[in-house]
């Protein structure tokens, strides 16, 4: 039985499916290797769906940043001398108001109240979130843009690709919503042998409320958040305190064991990534990768 690594990306265009899949791949090795492990990294195979919601891809070779193509946050290496900081003021204000947009925003069945809110931030801050959710897109043809659904199906045909293999998947910002949407309602009879969340809005309450309407009820009256059913070995769910996506982080709180006894485990770590211009970005899925505690669980599942 092999390893495979399968990545989903997030939010926004991309670069082409070949740079991307490159830069990712860049990004494990260079986090193997500063952080000390020798593990060749086996198979990995990028699900890309940036097209779906974009003509042309980003194009790292154009210089003008007035271009719309122009790509201002391709992958870059550590940055030499950068020191990791404590943050103890701002963790306790993001626990504050994480735990304040729960009580406001999210009734106890997993409905929303004043709805008109966290909907029209979508609407304004997260467009592809949006037409995800509305099932609806721009197109010529609109009988043939059913986004959600050609989102889901790319990753369900990778997953089911290597269905005989141990499957560590890999999902950044808005890819861990089509993922949990996927292995949670579609992926029947497969296995995830890890699961990992990076940059993810997932305990976001406008995303919880969402997600939960696809479930029913339970004896209870209740809509539960659970861990998709075929994550047999764990799931990890790491942010940064600075990343704005990851701002609602603790899904630990959140979802329920599956019946593996399998639910997130929530790890803070410390995303380095600076763009050519020296600007940080901490919610770049290229610093992510190369964390101490991804390489570390990396190793792991590489080594078995």
């Amino acid at each position: 039985m092999a390893r495979v690594i399968i990545g989903i990306h997030g939010l926004g265009n991309k670069p082409d499916p070949e740079t991307l899949h490159a830069w990712w791949e860049r990004s494990m090795i260079e986090g193997l290797n500063k952080n000390g492990y020798s593990a060749k990294l086996p198979k990995f195979e990028m699900v890309y769906w940036a097209d779906i919601n974009y003509k042309s891809p980003m194009d790292k070779n154009i210089d003008d940043p007035h271009n719309p193509l122009f790509l201002d946050e391709k992958y870059t290496t550590s940055p030499p001398g950068f020191e990791a900081q404590d943050y103890p003021i701002r963790k306790k204000v993001v626990k504050y108001i994480g735990k304040l947009l729960y009580r406001i925003f999210l009734n106890e069945d997993l409905t929303l109240n004043y709805a008109f809110i966290p909907s029209y931030f979508i609407r304004k801050y997260f467009r592809e979130l949006d037409v995800y959710f509305l099932d609806d897109c721009e197109a010529v043809d609109p009988h043939t843009c059913k986004v959600k659904e050609r989102i889901k199906q790319r990753l369900l045909e990778t997953l089911e690709k290597y269905k005989d293999d141990e499957i560590l998947l890999v999902s950044h910002s808005m890819g861990s919503i089509v993922a949990f949407d996927v292995l949670s309602f579609m992926a029947k009879g497969l296995r995830v042998n890890t699961f990992v969340t990076i940059g993810s809005p997932l305990g976001m309450p406008m995303i919880i409320s969402k997600v939960a309407n696809q479930y029913k009820q339970n004896p209870r009256g209740k809509r539960e958040m659970i861990t998709p059913p075929c994550i047999c070995n764990k799931w990890i769910n790491l942010y940064d305190i600075l990343d704005k996506i990851t701002f609602s982080y603790s899904l630990g709180k959140r979802y329920k064991p599956n019946d593996y006894n399998i639910k997130p485990i929530d790890s803070e770590v410390i995303n380095d990534y600076h763009n050519a211009k020296g600007e940080h970005n901490p919610h770049k899925s290229y610093g992510y990768l190369r964390t101490k505690e991804f390489a570390s669980l990396l190793n792991d599942f590489i080594g078995g």
